[in-house]
């Protein structure tokens, strides 16, 4: 279930998950994410050893895997898959960087910039399933008449006329998200456990007023406090995550 966390952002609102942008995506058995995240992650690492600013890629890995990784599992990727599609695309960027060919603010923003790059990424995988028949009906593909496997219907909407507007809707949902949590996890860091516990409630948990200051022992104005204040915190966060890789 998805909460409206009552903050508003310019002049739109966005949603999170009651225990962060994990929980959108189903569990699967024998998958182990934390222990895939740090591989991947340490993969990136031994990668990027050599490079002066290999800080700062780190951090990139961290503000935006989720989101790169959602989105490849949303478009019908396994998560293994999705993992590398992350790894790709971190060292796709960090290349491009190196070679002074980042973005273009005046051809579009950063947000689509990493998109295009994501879903090239993501089509790549695809086209390793193509040929792995295996593979192919485990991720839903059928055999054509001919014998040979069909592409699954999501590589075909990717690819289609209509694959940008379909990944732009949500990649759209997952931005907004991703930047969401990942601020919200670094405003936990900067506020007191007790005041970031009073907004988790009132805020993404939705409780009513009255039964945060029941169960959590607190007075309504500590309450109001907590939301004005960590709000405030979480808008600034998320601007300046915005500015980041910008």
């Amino acid at each position: 279930m998805i909460f409206l966390i009552r903050v508003s952002c310019g002049q739109s609102y966005f949603r999170l998950p009651p225990d962060g942008i994990a929980s959108t995506i189903a569990p699967m058995e024998k998958f182990d994410e934390k222990e895939q995240y740090a591989r991947t992650r340490k993969s990136l690492i031994e990668r990027l050893a050599d490079w002066e600013d290999q800080r700062t890629w780190d951090e990139f890995y961290q503000t935006y895997w989720r989101l790169i990784y959602s989105v490849s599992v949303k478009a019908g990727l396994g998560r293994e898959e999705a993992f590398d599609v992350v790894q790709e695309t971190v060292i796709a960027v960090a290349k491009q960087w190196r070679k002074g060919q980042a973005y273009d603010p005046e051809k579009g923003s950063f947000k689509t910039w990493l998109m295009n790059l994501t879903r090239w990424r993501i089509a790549d995988q695809f086209r390793l399933k193509q040929r792995n028949p295996a593979a192919m009906n485990q991720a839903g593909g059928t055999p054509g008449a001919d014998g040979d496997e069909r592409r699954t219907a999501t590589i075909e909407r990717l690819e289609g006329e209509n694959g940008a507007e379909i990944l732009d809707q949500v990649w759209e949902r997952e931005w907004m998200s991703n930047l969401t949590e990942v601020a919200l996890q670094r405003v936990k860091k900067l506020v007191s456990p007790n005041q970031y516990q009073i907004f988790h409630a009132y805020v993404v948990k939705e409780w009513e007023v009255a039964r945060v200051v029941r169960e959590l022992g607190v007075s309504q104005s500590q309450v109001y406090l907590a939301k004005h204040r960590i709000s405030a915190m979480l808008r600034d966060e998320i601007e300046k995550l915005k500015e980041e890789f910008a």
